[in-house]
């Protein structure tokens, strides 16, 4: 007989509520773009959704952008924990998107053609041309991320991944394997970057997982903080209709 696996720990995924630059259809990447009056819908939703179906967290992770952090914050409120520990890394940013970030996504297909932003978009290794160190948008001119070396002038998921999982094994896992319940409020493709790793999804694979903006993730993990489910919690319909909605952004 096969040896049951306890369930110890939950653990969250939250990407971000809507963004402004998402209402726009702009790339946005590290832009530090806030939320749109639905994103902050849709937190304060997702808040109310954790709590009514019981969820209690021990701390929360989040990146260095304000759209994840507020999201958090939302969330944490209409949870009554305003008091939880907050750990933000830059390492949970989202992808960079070299030098198409802020830039419309209609205009590049029209400039680029369809095929070659689709790959930039959804390959899973390969990047969008680089940001130049002098361009205003890239990170090095940013304060927040002064004192951290080799900042990306542009990201695959693939490279991603690499930063995603460090901070995992750095930060995050410790914490699980003390079995305590941990809320990540982050970003579609950084989140995309742990459901690679926790559940061993292939390249091809985890490049057609659609994560919508306010709806969290579930993970269970048990004594080796090994996944034995992943759902999203919510209303089934409404689930299926936004991830629906962000697969056909891809396609556009």
């Amino acid at each position: 007989r096969a040896i049951r696996s306890y369930i110890v720990s939950k653990l969250v995924l939250l990407r971000h509520g809507e963004s402004i630059w998402n209402l726009e259809n702009r790339f946005t990447g590290w832009v530090d773009i806030g939320l749109s009056a639905n994103g902050i819908s849709e937190a304060k939703y997702a808040g109310k959704l954790l709590k009514d179906e019981g969820y209690g967290f021990d701390l929360a992770f989040t990146s260095l952008l304000s759209r994840a952090q507020r999201t958090l914050d939302l969330c944490l409120s209409e949870m009554s924990n305003n008091k939880l520990k907050i750990v933000k890394d830059w390492r949970l940013n989202e992808r960079h998107y070299g030098s198409l970030q802020g830039l419309n996504k209609d205009d590049m297909v029209k400039k680029f053609g369809k095929k070659q932003v689709l790959q930039w978009r959804r390959s899973y290794d390969i990047p969008p041309p680089p940001l130049e160190k002098d361009d205003q948008r890239h990170p090095c001119n940013d304060p927040k991320y002064e004192n951290i070396n080799n900042l990306p002038d542009s990201e695959s998921l693939a490279t991603t991944l690499i930063r995603v999982k460090k901070c995992w094994n750095e930060i995050i896992l410790p914490q699980l394997e003390e079995n305590k319940n941990v809320l990540i409020t982050a970003h579609g493709n950084s989140l995309r970057a742990l459901v690679k790793m926790l559940d061993n999804v292939s390249e091809e694979e985890i490049t057609q997982f659609n994560i919508p903006t306010g709806i969290p993730i579930l993970y269970e993990l048990d004594e080796k903080c090994k996944s034995q489910s992943r759902r999203f919690l919510g209303d089934k319909d409404e689930i299926a209709s936004a991830i629906d909605e962000v697969a056909n952004q891809a396609k556009n």
